[in-house]
């Protein structure tokens, strides 16, 4: 089976990190019954000092390159995704999507209503390219933005109300869809190094809210059990990232109501 893990900034991950795209595997690595590869067009990091998804300094040396694969982006969203989605899920010949979407395009490009239109859009593409493909979709993650910024938080709600009105609306026998359940125990001070990207204990939980939607929903390896660093971690980057936008993009960035 070939899961292709979709996303922005907290799903590409930064130099340095371990991602939790690498929790995932390793879950699926000890509870998967079958072979099972992650696939995708990508396989590097998002890397500061550069401003470029170029690294390959992941924080665990025992996640085999071929593992390392996805469709990810930094400052990237539905918006984004949906005119990929039909050429990497025919390329990479994607099973099952997972996919963690929203916040950028609620921060910057688009508000919820628009940004769920863009859901539909990339449902469609994928299943343009595999008509049986599945995916489990992850509501927006609280983040500090939304602390400070009422208006903001208030149209992560409604785009969160409204995407799981797209999963019932699109959940089809063919190609069913499953809402993940955001993970409740997420706290932006202690679950991310700088109130938006995950550091190791967030990695573990949005890999959890993955692994428990395919575990309860079709069977898909097991309970997911919290694991230790490896040795061989690099030592996180102490300098708060900014909100996830490439500088390209900076153009395309509404003003401020």
């Amino acid at each position: 089976m070939r899961f292709m893990c979709v996303g922005d900034s907290m799903t590409i991950g930064s130099a340095g990190d371990f991602t939790w795209r690498y929790r995932l595997w390793q879950h699926l690595d000890t509870t998967f019954d079958g072979p099972f590869r992650l696939v995708g067009p990508r396989e590097t990091l998002y890397d500061p000092e550069r401003d470029a998804p170029v690294s390959y300094a992941y924080g665990a040396q025992d996640f085999p390159p071929d593992a390392r694969r996805h469709l990810a982006g930094w400052g990237e969203g539905w918006q984004h995704m949906a005119p990929l989605a039909e050429e990497a899920v025919g390329t990479a010949r994607a099973d099952v999507l997972l996919v963690s979407l929203g916040l950028i395009d609620l921060g910057f490009y688009t508000d919820s209503a628009g940004t769920a239109l863009n859901v539909r859009a990339f449902v469609g593409a994928a299943r343009a390219a595999n008509p049986r493909v599945r995916a489990v979709l992850l509501p927006v993650i609280p983040n500090i933005r939304a602390e400070s910024d009422p208006a903001f938080a208030a149209e992560v709600d409604r785009f969160n109300g409204l995407l799981g009105e797209v999963v019932a609306d699109l959940d089809h026998p063919d190609s069913p869809l499953v809402l993940a359940a955001r993970p409740p125990t997420y706290d932006i001070r202690h679950d991310t190094y700088d109130g938006t990207h995950p550091g190791p204990t967030g990695e573990h939980k949005l890999a959890a809210a993955f692994a428990d939607a395919l575990h309860g929903a079709w069977s898909l390896g097991g309970p997911y059990v919290t694991r230790q660093e490896p040795d061989t971690a690099l030592e996180p980057d102490p300098a708060p990232l900014p909100l996830p936008l490439p500088r390209a993009a900076l153009a395309d960035r509404p003003a401020p109501a």
